[in-house]
């Protein structure tokens, strides 16, 4: 069970105590925050050894006021008491290869998977620091790039559609004539065709509601376009979704990239190219299929754990009750 932070403000109305006097106490006297081990270089790096596991994840989040730290967690922990391994200010390699080179030789080289975005630099931090395991690059990023390129294929439609009904629309006054909008059979505009059907996209078709259905169908025969990017990017799914053995996967994909250069989208070409570039490290996910979706649940929970305390004022007191929780 999760424990669930209050903060003392809340206990006003409850208990008649002043908040601020009571956030005060806990925090000088309550807490044993002032004589916390790592509170000197708290804001720039933690390191927990003793929460090193063999399978991990490594993220990048954002603390407060947009300022990114890199996080290591162990995925056995499932983003409970000893989940956090590391918290590093930033995102650049050196510095986070510096603080988890201060970790013993044997709990580096013990590791033997680390999950980990598309990120040149987290490539490198895991290379380092974990020279024996493997590195997977979590599927979802993979398929985000993709899902991206085709949102970015129906924005560019909805932005016409706006032009030609404003530019209608001048020309219909101008001729002191009443605008009529193409209706579709389903009672969508083109431009609400466009904005309608964005979130269809990103559902196999087997997923749709009879709504949806149509708007697809209507969609699909006014832009073969984005009939053509929603295959490519349905099918780079499917290769996650049903390949269950490497070599399986390394084929479709192949077969994959033969599609994107058929369809001659620059979009799709730019993904293929970057996919190709991780190929081995996106292979790997076919070894036991794993993801970063525990870290991605674990920046969840700090962006919830933040939201509670209403914004990060202290730095270093908010990671001391963050890692008194999570590490």
């Amino acid at each position: 069970m999760d424990t669930i932070p209050i903060p003392a403000n809340t206990l006003e109305r409850f208990y008649h105590v002043d908040g601020e006097q009571l956030e005060r106490h806990y925090k000088e006297h309550l807490s044993h925050y002032r004589v916390w081990e790592q509170r000197e270089h708290a804001d720039k790096w933690l390191l927990f050894p003793e929460n090193m596991g063999t399978h991990l994840s490594i993220d990048e989040t954002s603390l407060s006021n947009g300022e990114l730290y890199t996080i290591l967690t162990n995925k056995a922990a499932k983003g409970r008491k000893g989940a956090v391994i590391a918290i590093v200010e930033g995102t650049k390699a050196e510095d986070v290869m510096e603080v988890l080179d201060r970790l013993p030789e044997s709990l580096l080289d013990a590791v033997e998977e680390v999950t980990l975005d598309m990120s040149d630099s987290m490539r490198k931090i895991v290379r380092h620091c974990f020279p024996k395991a493997s590195r997977v690059i979590d599927r979802f990023h993979v398929q985000r790039l993709a899902f991206d390129a085709l949102q970015e294929m129906r924005i560019s439609h909805r932005w016409d559609a706006i032009n030609e009904e404003t530019d209608a629309k001048e020309n219909a006054k101008l001729e002191k004539k009443d605008y009529a909008p193409v209706i579709f059979e389903n009672g969508d505009t083109r431009k609400q065709l466009l904005a309608r059907s964005r979130y269809l996209l990103f559902k196999s078709p087997d997923k749709w509601s009879e709504s949806q259905k149509l708007r697809a169908k209507i969609l699909f025969k006014e832009y073969p376009d984005m009939k053509q990017g929603y295959s490519l990017t349905h099918s780079l799914r499917m290769i996650f979704n049903k390949n269950s053995i490497k070599a399986g996967a390394r084929l479709s994909l192949a077969k994959w990239y033969n599609k994107v250069a058929d369809s001659e989208f620059k979009s799709f070409n730019t993904i293929a190219a970057t996919v190709y570039e991780h190929h081995d490290e996106i292979l790997n996910f076919f070894i036991n299929r794993s993801t970063n979706a525990s870290a991605e649940s674990f920046n969840a929970k700090i962006k919830s754990f933040r939201a509670s305390l209403r914004g990060v004022v202290d730095i270093k007191f908010f990671l001391f009750r963050l890692t008194n929780i999570y590490a």
